[in-house]
């Protein structure tokens, strides 16, 4: 039995793969990119910035958003995540109820330990002669 071949075209060249991806990568961009393209378009003589935008493959909406990124100070080495923003109200309230639990809980132990001192306590003040 052999192995399956992969069709061949008459010039002996391997057909492409027609398979189109469901949904196509999205681009991502660093800071160190966004940082670069915006040095060299403030660089750039006018009417010439298109033209990068072109090479690039970006849009000018893209350029002045990473431009108010850039003065905002987001593009100062991190890049930002996407998605909404955390709420500091219900992060301070997660942080403190796991807090409340667990102060709880140590609460919960030491009665424990206390219960146990006084039973302790109570037995070695009986005289060892003394039934209970």
């Amino acid at each position: 039995m052999t192995a399956p071949t992969t069709p061949v075209h008459a010039g002996g060249m391997t057909k492409p793969d027609p398979e189109v991806p469901e949904r196509p990568a999205r681009r991502r961009f660093t800071a160190d990119y966004k940082l670069r393209i915006l040095a060299e378009t403030d660089k750039a003589p006018a009417g010439t910035i298109s033209a990068i935008l072109r090479r690039e493959g970006i849009y000018s909406s893209q350029l002045a958003a990473w431009r108010a990124q850039r003065k905002e100070g987001s593009l100062a080495g991190l890049s930002t995540k996407r998605g909404p923003k955390p709420d500091p109200v219900a992060t301070e309230n997660a942080k403190l109820r796991r807090e409340n639990a667990r102060l709880r809980k140590d609460l919960v132990d030491a009665r424990l330990v206390i219960d146990v001192q006084k039973k302790v306590a109570h037995l070695l003040e009986r005289s060892p002669g003394e039934a209970s």
